[in-house]
């Protein structure tokens, strides 16, 4: 089958400016949302929010407070050693879970 035929046969995808939410009284309560999402078999966010391994995007503060709202901070690579330990004790020391991103040395 080629690629057209592929497409031709996919499911319908929308994208965010393919939907518009209008604000509107709703009868749902905020403590029956569940925004969750499982990543793995033993890890699920309570947000779907994945951070950058980017030293512009993810230093100690962004890694921490989304793990603190329920997402996941992930460490990047070239943050010095000490800083990456200091920030994964001081995760540990809080019962939250952040990642570290990896690559070749």
């Amino acid at each position: 089958m080629g690629f057209t035929e592929k497409l031709d046969k996919a499911p319908l995808g929308l994208s965010f400016d393919d939907v518009l939410l209008l604000p509107q009284y709703s009868e749902v309560r905020l403590d029956e949302i569940d925004v969750s999402t499982r990543i793995t078999r033993k890890l699920r966010l309570n947000i779907p929010l994945i951070s950058s391994p980017m030293d512009t995007v993810t230093g100690r503060e962004m890694a921490l407070a989304l793990a603190k709202l329920g997402g996941l901070g992930v460490l990047p690579r070239n943050l010095r050693l000490r800083d990456t330990i200091a920030v994964v004790r001081e995760a540990k020391r809080e019962g939250l879970r952040i990642a570290v991103a990896v690559g070749p040395f």
